[in-house]
């Protein structure tokens, strides 16, 4: 098979499937099984090295996909920052940093979740599945900011306007087909995850926090390693 065919499937075809997934099953979750939207906490079962691996993962993860999300949406904006070299590498180092303090808390948790008998009871396989597909997806972005530099000029010229064809309806995958393995892996991965997103403890963060203030008090019992019963 030519390369142009695996080019259209994952760049093309990949993204549509995904996309509709996650738009599908998010709403149609939201609407029978509402109170799963909780990213069911193991707090109470460990503490000790829960706010060590939570935290810089939540902290790195905010920050890294705010990044992406600034990039995607003022593209002219970004470029005009790195217009200034000494703006360039200040933007670069902060995503670098912020990237490893992600693949830190990623570890932690992973780390936590296999040492502590009571938390690894209570994770499921779609749990382990998620955590495989986040590091995969945190360890290629750090490789690419070390690697492959200038990534914040790079995805303004050539990911944010083939994210933008994909909105539009009109793909056009000329701006990433050149791109390193590595980036395509990146690239494949985020939408993997994006459809994957509502079958995972994930969607919570589409309810906080301005939900948790007036709905019902939740009560979760943990009856079997397959999942909680609410």
């Amino acid at each position: 098979m030519s390369q142009h065919f695996f080019d259209q499937f994952l760049f093309v075809a990949l993204p549509y499937v995904c996309l509709f997934t996650f738009f599908l099953m998010t709403i149609y979750r939201y609407r029978v099984q509402s109170f799963s939207y909780s990213s069911l906490s193991s707090q109470f079962l460990e503490n000790k090295h829960h706010f060590w691996a939570v935290v810089p993962f939540h902290y790195g993860i905010l920050v890294v996909t705010a990044g992406h999300f600034l990039a995607f949406l003022i593209p002219r904006s970004l470029l005009a920052w790195n217009s200034k070299p000494w703006r360039l590498y200040v933007l670069e180092i902060s995503a670098l940093a912020f990237g490893i303090l992600t693949l830190i808390g990623l570890v932690g948790v992973i780390v936590r979740r296999i040492s502590s008998s009571k938390v690894r009871m209570v994770t499921t396989p779609t749990d382990w599945l998620l955590f495989l597909m986040l590091l995969v997806q945190t360890v290629s972005g750090v490789s690419i900011a070390l690697f492959y530099p200038w990534g914040s000029s790079w995805f303004a010229t050539n990911m944010s306007p083939y994210l933008w064809s994909i909105l539009k309806l009109d793909p056009d995958v000329t701006f990433v087909a050149a791109m390193p393995w590595l980036v395509k892996l990146h690239i494949v991965l985020a939408f993997l995850t994006i459809g994957f997103f509502p079958f995972t403890r994930l969607v919570h963060v589409l309810v906080i926090p301005n939900p948790y203030l007036w709905r019902k008090t939740q009560v979760v019992r943990w009856y079997s390693r397959s999942g909680p019963k609410t």
